[in-house]
């Protein structure tokens, strides 16, 4: 499994758990798992996450993946069907057993169905949404903060606030209580606030996951702090033997993310041309 002349070179884990990882990946492709995250992993980063789509190029070099690996997975904190619509990921060749887990892994999109698995949403959902708004009135909450709709969370945004560490520092604390106060858990993330219900994560999603499939090696990709989890399920699958590589799609942002890494890249440009390098090493 090479590489042509004129490729640029795959990018190599800077620790001995990831460079394993990675070998155990080329020379088992189909026990392996490749697992993502969407916003800042798959796609970029934007002012406003209804305009968020995938990276130019990276739902080709995912469907040119696919079919040598066990399985694909994206892991989002966004609805399975949003995520799915953002990502251009319905009806594409080569992705035919793609999977997303929404919301943390609450809700399960399969492309082989095309339906969306959920249940019911937690009361406290629905009795936030009713008093958000008010409450970020109450509390003098800061221009330019806005509430963003998930379906079965919500989330409080303050990268467009004059501040946005100040606003985010400030809202933390307030909407932790908001939250309790229904039943729900606050997941902070790169100048967001999301409200949720407790007990999925990414890591729990991923373990159920990769369970389900037998896996062995695994990769997974994220840029926040929610992806922490899966890091962590990704840490203690290592310590039982199986091999892991974590990739950071990189931001200064979130370096808790980055130093527990092992292949730090530049954004979702850079993850969409490391894994067009793995379908590529895969096919040679």
């Amino acid at each position: 499994m090479g590489s042509h002349p004129h490729d640029p070179p795959m990018p190599v884990p800077t620790t001995a758990a990831g460079r394993e990882g990675l070998e155990a990946l080329l020379r088992a492709p189909r026990a392996a798992v490749i697992a993502l995250d969407f916003d800042g992993t798959l796609a970029d980063i934007v002012p406003d996450p209804d305009q968020a789509r995938a990276h130019p190029g990276a739902v080709d070099a995912l469907a040119a993946l696919a079919p040598q690996v066990e399985a694909v997975a994206v892991v989002t904190g966004r609805p399975a069907g949003v995520a799915v619509r953002y990502g251009g990921f319905a009806g594409v060749p080569g992705l035919e057993h793609l999977v997303v887990l929404g919301h943390y892994g609450a809700e399960r999109w399969d492309a082989v169905t095309g339906l969306v698995h959920a249940p019911a949403e937690h009361p406290g959902v629905a009795a936030v949404r009713a008093e958000l708004p008010g409450f970020l009135d109450t509390i003098g909450a800061w221009r330019g903060t806005w509430i963003e709709e998930k379906g079965r969370a919500l989330a409080v945004h303050t990268r467009r606030a004059e501040n946005p560490e100040a606003a985010f520092a400030a809202l933390r604390e307030p909407l932790t209580r908001l939250a309790a106060r229904h039943g729900l858990m606050v997941e902070p993330g790169r100048a967001v606030l999301e409200l949720r219900p407790p007990g999925m994560d990414k890591g729990v999603a991923l373990t159920e996951f990769l369970a389900e499939r037998d896996a062995e090696a695994v990769l997974y990709a994220g840029d926040d702090l929610g992806d922490l989890a899966a890091y962590s399920a990704i840490e203690k699958r290592r310590a039982e033997g199986r091999p892991g590589l974590l990739v950071c799609s990189g931001s200064a942002e979130v370096p808790e993310l980055a130093a527990r890494a092992d292949l730090v890249l530049p954004g979702p440009g850079a993850v969409t041309t490391f894994l067009s390098q793995l379908a590529s090493a895969l096919r040679d």
